[in-house]
């Protein structure tokens, strides 16, 4: 400990002027070899320190005018990327637009032709009553005629005797004839 105080009493204390040799305080020499290396460095290394900091900042610069563009090519993507969002929902209104007229077409359209299928099968149905009433009619009046005609060949065979009869054929023969020759 007594090496410790020596030296901090050996500091106030400084050779005179005009002797040179070693100085072997430890603390001393430290101070004035710091303060040298510093000089030195100062002196020496500003140049390659200003060198360095000058490409860092070149650097820094670089990458930032680098950031720069990306950003202005990120914002022109993204413009160009709206405004094709914006096209596509546009096509998309428009498709939705049209295809919803085109299914009020389509509607309009089925109901009309409905309607004209109703109406058509109302017409047939119809023509078809009207057909098997006609139908019906024309079988009435025929089973009426048959039963008329046969009624009348029952009575005309019953009151005609053969010698009636064979005069009724004479004259009707007579009448034919006759209608040929006016039609000749």
């Amino acid at each position: 400990m007594k090496n410790v105080t020596d030296s901090f009493v050996f500091l106030g204390h400084w050779p005179s002027a005009g002797s040179f040799g070693f100085n072997t305080d430890i603390l001393a020499t430290n101070l004035i070899n710091l303060s040298v290396v510093i000089g030195v460095l100062i002196f020496f290394g500003k140049g390659v320190l200003s060198d360095l900091l000058d490409n860092r900042k070149q650097r820094i610069l670089n990458t930032i005018r680098n950031s720069e563009e990306l950003r202005g090519k990120a914002v022109e993507q993204l413009e160009k990327a709206r405004a094709h969002l914006r096209k596509v929902e546009m096509e998309a209104d428009q498709f939705r637009v049209n295809r919803y007229s085109e299914i009020e077409r389509d509607k309009m359209n089925l109901i009309n032709s409905t309607y004209k299928t109703l109406e058509q099968l109302e017409n047939y149905k119809n023509e078809t009553f009207h057909f098997e009433q006609q139908r019906a009619i024309n079988q009435v009046r025929q089973r009426v005629f048959q039963q008329a005609l046969q009624g009348a060949l029952e009575t005309l065979n019953s009151c005609l005797n053969n010698e009636l009869h064979l005069r009724t054929i004479n004259a009707n023969i007579d009448m034919f004839g006759a209608m040929k020759e006016i039609t000749d």
